[in-house]
């Protein structure tokens, strides 16, 4: 027992170590982006511009909030202290939710979701096999998407003012609903199940039950009142033309990288059917992204002739 405990101590102090130096790398060089030719319309000022914006990884990290300053593309701005829950609150009333903000949220969620099953996976299951999502990149979709979805709804709950039984109505109705669209898409486009809740005694449907539709209600409740609002704070809005071109870049590759997954994993459940690829983009997958690459790439997958996926 002295053993595993000390294991899960080492263990974890070396999974902050290194979260820890990603995160000095990330914002280094995110502050160099952020240093670059402003955007038109943006103010001038160098030494307010210098810290208008945080790097995506800040969302989690301890950086101190005396580094935030307010992105000047907008009308308003961010104290440089410690925002109190009244200046969350003022600045998510202005500002604009666009695309920016959403890759940033996705990117993010894919790698801490990723990470974070990782470490649950290694801690209650004693398993060390990839858990990734795409073919490309430490990524988990799931956890990217549900970022997203929670973000956007909730920043529309904020909007109008929704008290807490209806943020966790609405978290309830959007998470049972992703879950089913999820379930049932995987089965009907790759002829896979990955995952089921049929053995559950509260189950609603096979991708459905009551208990994870109460973890989705509670979820959206701590992410839109706590995590939300100091997220889109930290992330702020563009500042420079360096800024817009990485995030133009990374919107690029993410899209790449998602839709080589999907042809991957569909050509893989066709190959188990027995069928043959039908033009030359396919036998292109087929050779550079064959059986025994899935297998060491999505190590968590089980595949038959009905092609079980796992839930990224």
């Amino acid at each position: 027992m002295f053993f595993i405990v000390a294991s899960l101590i080492a263990l974890l102090t070396l999974v902050y170590l290194v979260a820890s130096g990603f995160v000095r790398v990330v914002s280094y060089f995110w502050g160099w982006l952020s240093s670059g030719e402003k955007i038109d319309g943006v103010a001038s000022n160098a030494s307010d511009d210098a810290t208008a914006n945080v790097s995506p990884t800040d969302i989690s990290s301890g950086m101190s909030d005396d580094a935030l300053v307010a992105p000047q593309s907008t009308s308003f701005s961010k104290p440089k202290s410690k925002p109190t829950q009244a200046d969350l609150s003022a600045y998510l009333d202005e500002m604009h939710l666009g695309w920016y903000q959403v890759v940033i949220l996705f990117f993010v969620g894919c790698m801490a979701g990723l990470l974070i099953e990782e470490i649950w996976m290694l801690i209650t299951a004693g398993l060390t096999e990839s858990r990734v999502g795409l073919i490309w990149g430490p990524f988990s979709p799931l956890y990217g998407t549900g970022a997203v979805f929670l973000t956007v709804i909730c920043y529309q709950l904020h909007k109008h003012h929704a008290n807490n039984l209806v943020i966790f109505l609405v978290s309830v109705v959007v998470g049972g609903t992703l879950e089913q669209l999820t379930g049932w898409g995987m089965k009907e486009i790759f002829h896979s199940e990955s995952w089921t809740y049929a053995h559950l005694p509260d189950t609603i449907t096979q991708w459905v039950a009551w208990r994870f539709l109460g973890f989705w209600g509670i979820l959206g409740l701590i992410w839109c009142r706590f995590i939300m609002p100091r997220a889109l704070y930290r992330i702020g809005e563009p500042t420079s033309k360096r800024q817009a071109i990485f995030i133009t870049l990374l919107t690029v590759y993410l899209v790449a990288d998602i839709t080589m997954t999907v042809a991957c994993l569909a050509r893989k459940a066709q190959r188990d059917t027995g069928i043959p690829p039908s033009n030359a983009f396919e036998v292109w997958v087929d050779n550079y992204f064959d059986d025994s690459f899935v297998s060491a790439r999505f190590q968590n997958m089980t595949f038959t002739s009905q092609t079980s996926v796992e839930k990224s």
